[in-house]
């Protein structure tokens, strides 16, 4: 009989990411969108935006991460108009 393969070695590279990795990327991806959008505005907006957003990409939103990212947005200067 021949020794089985261990689940590990089966599942190759998918192994070796970080849990949550898909996560930060939609959190980093919408932060990143709203940054762009709402730089400027008042906190309660912007986490608003983040939060509507995050729930688009079936992310359950972390109230004091949020409150972190949408402080240092608030605090950003607005984007000049785009001609």
């Amino acid at each position: 009989m021949e020794p089985l393969a261990s689940i590990s070695s089966l599942a190759g590279s998918a192994s070796r990411r970080p849990v949550g990795w898909q996560v930060q990327l939609r959190v980093d991806y919408v932060v990143n969108k709203v940054m762009q959008t709402h730089r400027g505005q008042s906190e309660d907006t912007v986490k608003r935006a983040i939060e509507d957003q995050l729930r688009v990409y079936g992310v359950v939103p972390n109230n004091r991460q949020i409150a972190q990212y949408a402080t240092a947005i608030s605090a950003l200067p607005s984007l000049p108009p785009v001609r």
